[in-house]
Order: C-alpha cells, then sequence, then structure tokens
C-alpha cells in the first residue's frame, strides 16, 4: 500500500484509494454520529477533488443513522464549528486533510460547543469505529440533508463585529490572498471587500487544483511573496486548505511566516482587551513576551487545539491559538481562524501610518529551528521514551521543566520542546533563542540524545 490511513482520537485521514474509501468515511462517520447527542450534525468540506464523493458518502452515513445534516457545502473549518454552535447542532463533521497533498483527505469532528473533540470523546468515537458499534435507522427514520444558503454569512459578520471596520475601509488596502484553492476563499474575498480593502485573490475556487504544495510554508509561497510587492498590497494573506492556518507576507515580499501571525494578532487584540493568553508549549515566546509586557497572564498548554481552547475556556483568555498560525479569538468561535488572524493584522495596519514591516521589526527577537529524529524509545518503548526525557531534563539542571508533553526546558532567553509524535515513530524537537546560531546549537545538543550521542 503506497498510501496510508491514520484512524486516531483526532479523526480520519489517509490516502484516497488506497488507505482511505468513502466506506471508510461512511462506517466512521456513523459511528461519529451515534455518539453524538440528538440533534443535527454539520457537515462541510475543504477544497479538494475528491470532496463531493467523500461529502455524498459521509452525508448519507449520518442521514443513515437517524440524524438531520446541515451541509455547509465547501467551508472553512472555523466556519463548521461556528455553525456548530450557531445552529446548536449535536456536533459537526469536517471533511479535510488540512495541509497534506491532494491525494489525501480525512474527518474532523466537532463537540457541541463548537470545538473539535477532545482525547477522550475522540477515544470513545474511535472505539466505536473499530467494534462496528453503529446503528442504522428504519426507512421511516432516517435523517433529512438540508443544504444551508450562505453557510459563512453569521461566521463572516462577527469577525466584521469585532474590528474597527470603519478605520480600515478609509485605508483602502491593497490585500494579497492565497486561498490554496481550498474553502476560505469565498469568504476571504467577501471579508476583504466588506473591509473596504482591494482583494487580489489566488485560488479563490475551492477545487482543490493547488498551484503549489499546500501547506504555507516559505518554500511554497515564494512565489506568492514576490507577487505582494510587485501589486502594492499592504500584506499578504496565506490560508492552508481548510483555512485554520494563516501565513503572512510584509508589504517588501518577506515571509513573516505563520509563528507570527499569532503575535501580530495579540497586539492588536490586547490593545482591545488585555486578559490572560493561551499558547501550547511549541508556540513562539514572541506572544509570551507581548502578553507579559501588557500585564498579561500566559497559560503553556500541551501541543494540540483542544488544549489550547480548554485553557481559554477555563482562565477566560481573551485570545489563545498556536505557532502554526492557528490564532483562536473566543468571541468568534473555538476553532483557529484565519479570518479572524486576517482582521485583527489589518485593523493593526488602520491604526497608524506604518508598514507591516515596521510593526514585524519591533516584535521580540527570536529564531526558531524545528527538526525531528527516528525515535526507538530508547530500547523500551514508551518506557525508554520518558527515560530518556528524564536523562535530558537531568543533564539540563538550570532549566525549568514542564512533563505535560514530552519534555519542555526554559531558560530565560531559549527554550526547547521534545516529544514523540502521535502518528509517526519520531521525535520532534523544536528550539527558540534570540539568535540563529542559538537556537540551532541548542536543537543539536538535544538532537544528540536522539541518535544516541549523549547517551550514558
Amino acid at each position: 500500500m503506497k498510501g496510508t490511513r491514520i484512524a486516531s482520537i483526532s479523526g480520519l485521514r489517509g490516502w484516497v484509494g488506497d488507505g482511505l474509501d468513502p466506506v471508510t468515511a461512511a462506517e466512521f462517520a456513523a459511528a461519529y454520529a451515534n455518539w453524538c447527542e440528538p440533534g443535527p450534525i454539520v457537515v462541510g468540506h475543504d477544497g479538494r477533488i475528491s470532496a463531493p464523493v467523500f461529502e455524498a458518502a459521509v452525508t448519507a452515513a449520518v442521514a443513515g443513522t437517524g440524524r438531520d445534516v446541515l451541509v455547509a457545502g465547501a467551508a472553512a473549518t472555523p466556519t463548521v464549528g461556528f455553525l456548530v454552535r450557531e445552529r446548536g447542532a449535536a456536533g459537526g463533521v469536517q471533511i479535510s486533510a488540512s495541509h497534506n497533498p491532494p491525494e489525501y483527505n480525512g474527518l474532523k469532528f466537532f463537540q457541541p460547543g463548537g470545538m473539535v473533540l477532545g482525547a477522550d470523546e475522540g477515544r470513545d468515537v474511535l472505539n466505536r469505529w473499530e467494534r462496528k458499534d453503529f446503528a442504522w435507522a428504519a426507512f421511516d427514520g432516517l435523517g433529512r440533508i438540508r443544504r444551508l444558503d450562505e453557510p459563512f454569512e453569521g461566521h463572516l459578520q462577527r469577525v466584521l463585529d469585532l474590528v474597527d471596520v470603519a478605520a480600515i475601509r478609509a485605508r483602502n488596502f491593497v490585500v494579497a490572498l492565497d486561498a490554496c484553492h481550498g474553502a476560505g476563499g469565498r469568504m476571504g474575498r467577501e471579508l476583504l471587500y466588506r473591509l473596504g480593502c482591494r482583494p487580489i485573490v489566488l485560488g479563490a475556487e475551492p477545487d482543490g487544483r493547488y498551484d503549489h504544495p499546500p501547506e504555507p510554508t516559505e518554500r511554497n509561497l515564494e512565489g506568492f511573496a514576490r507577487m505582494v510587492p510587485a501589486i502594492g498590497a499592504a500584506v499578504g494573506f496565506a490560508q492552508d486548505p481548510d483555512a485554520d492556518r494563516l501565513a503572512i507576507i510584509d508589504e517588501r515580499g518577506t515571509y513573516i511566516g505563520e509563528e507570527r501571525t499569532l503575535a501580530l494578532a495579540a497586539l492588536r487584540r490586547l490593545d482591545q482587551e488585555r486578559g490572560p493568553v493561551a499558547l501550547n508549549l511549541s508556540t513562539s515566546r514572541v506572544t509570551e513576551d507581548l502578553a507579559k509586557a501588557r500585564g498579561c497572564p500566559v497559560i503553556r498548554t500541551p501541543v494540540g487545539e483542544i488544549n489550547v481552547v480548554q485553557a481559554i475556556l477555563a482562565n477566560k483568555a481573551v485570545i489563545g491559538g498556536e505557532g502554526n498560525g492557528g490564532v483562536i479569538d473566543p468571541r468568534v468561535g473555538l476553532v483557529r481562524d484565519s479570518f479572524m488572524g486576517m482582521a485583527l493584522v489589518l485593523d493593526l495596519l488602520a491604526g497608524s501610518d506604518r508598514p507591516l514591516s515596521s510593526w514585524v521589526a519591533e516584535l521580540p527577537p527570536y529564531a526558531m529551528v524545528k527538526d525531528q529524529y527516528p525515535l526507538d524509545g530508547g530500547g523500551a518503548g514508551a518506557d525508554g521514551v520518558a527515560k530518556l526525557w528524564d536523562r535530558i531534563a537531568a543533564a539540563h539542571d538550570g532549566a525549568e521543566v514542564d512533563r505535560r508533553d514530552g519534555l519542555w526546558l526554559s531558560w530565560e532567553d531559549r527554550w526547547v520542546h521534545v516529544r514523540a509524535s502521535n502518528t509517526e515513530p519520531i521525535a520532534r524537537v523544536i528550539a527558540e533563542a534570540r539568535s540563529p546560531e542559538d537556537a540551532r546549537a541548542l536543537a543539536n545538543e538535544v538532537g544528540r540524545w536522539m541518535t544516541g550521542g549523549d547517551r550514558s
């Protein structure tokens, strides 16, 4: 099998036709629908060539269990989460493989509050699917299928309500948007129009015919970055196919990236309202420094969107997110939201005549390095991995230590996070420091433990 299928507590993802097929998707969706409390279920999809096939399979499966289905069609992941909460739905299914190549598709599930499933809920659904623990309704008990008109209108209006629309309109910004032929193009274009911008949108139609690999990395956005200054844009925004991640290009064509997306959004949000900020352990310290400079507490969580969301709710945080370009503003929803990220950045720019590059230049200076290594668990599976983390921690006696998610070591001017992947036999090492050289040195130092170089 050249493809792959990953069925986990996070949902389902695989290579279409060789690992993932409509029957598997239908059964997984049926297991989820049987797990949900009574009520309708929202179904949406990102922009992929295989989307119509899997939308039909998932919609039929959910209705086949006796649940009504609200079909959103091509809709961003944050829009699906918004619809679940807005419509009082029992849950939602987003058909998406996020930033994976076009050969992939998958399913992501939502709780009634509009956030993704937590570990316990995901495990329940996974166990149901593995046991084939789901029931089909009789002919007179099948659910009804209804397509939603203007599915993103409520989400769009909520975003507009939370920024200074008049100030942004007064600037008449030229804005470039690379929607990557995904689910965010139509709403993204409409958002920019209503903000009085002059949008130049690439890949607006959600047909999955990607112009470049869909993950919004610096390498994949080289052509887009050159276009931004060529058209005189004040900013360039790039989404992934399901529009929950946002990368940024400044007016000079410099890739700002995803790590600073959250920092720029937080800069504007914390000017609106001071309060706690929630970040995962692998997110850049840039946002943390900005928050603390304004007297705002910062809560760090294990990696995973739901962990950040739970911290936002528990601490009444005003904003949170992840360093992959994921901005979570609880006033809108409990999902990473590229549209709110765009609106906050434009709101920031509208408050002065300074270009984006000037704002970025004043962010706390950090450099980040991301590596990965084959992981044999120290020779003893999970116990061996834990012992390896113990040895690394013991060798760095002066560091602050967090063991909730692998091993996180922190000093005043740098940190490193090493954790085992949930889906691959690898360890991810992320290091950040004030200079690229120091970040690289720290990543290499911890990386030697992964290869046995520092093991005793």
